[in-house]
């Protein structure tokens, strides 16, 4: 537990081939099922405060109460995930806390010193930031708002993988705007 931000909630994992990593995931790992989305509706997504256009397909399962999100950039947009790709790393890439108190929890953080530098939303209520800062090599925090539909849909995927048999192990990602 973080003194700072609480639980880690997801482990981001930036990776080469999505589908792969997916079947990887639930065929030896029996993490699943995944909820997949071809291109992410990014809002406002913006690298060290550059407005960019950035194409990133996710994935989305949960081992426990913890989510693992699997990432792949489709496009050569600047981006975090771009940059971990091109110093040659594959794999764990950020750890993120959930807040519902998005505004106060990066005020806090960024009193404490710490940088944005990647930042953007996804749906109403779902505005997330990655920080500079590295705490050990390749890994970055992330802070991610879950008040709104984002949070619902995070309840749905962690729901879903309490029983989970195996079966359909990759699914639609549930539509954020119906919600």
């Amino acid at each position: 537990m973080s003194r700072f931000l609480g639980e880690i909630k997801q482990l981001g994992y930036v990776v080469e081939d999505i589908q792969a990593a997916m079947k990887y995931w639930s065929e030896v790992l029996g993490v699943g099922p995944w909820y997949y989305m071809e291109r992410v509706p990014l809002k406002n997504y913006r690298y060290k405060g550059e407005l960019q256009d950035i194409h990133s397909s996710v994935a989305l399962a949960n081992s426990g109460n913890v989510q693992v999100e699997l990432i792949q950039q489709r496009n050569d947009a600047p981006s975090m995930y771009r940059d971990f790709l091109k110093a040659g790393r594959t794999g764990l890439q950020h750890l993120a806390y959930w807040t519902e108190d998005f505004d106060n929890d990066l005020a806090r953080l960024l009193e404490k010193g710490w940088k944005v530098g990647m930042s953007g939303e996804v749906g109403e209520r779902g505005r997330f930031v990655y920080f500079e800062t590295e705490y050990h090599p390749g890994t970055v925090i992330e802070l991610s708002e879950i008040a709104g539909p984002k949070g619902t849909v995070f309840r749905i995927i962690r729901e879903s993988a309490e029983n989970w048999d195996g079966s359909d192990p990759v699914r639609t990602f549930p539509d954020l705007s119906k919600m």
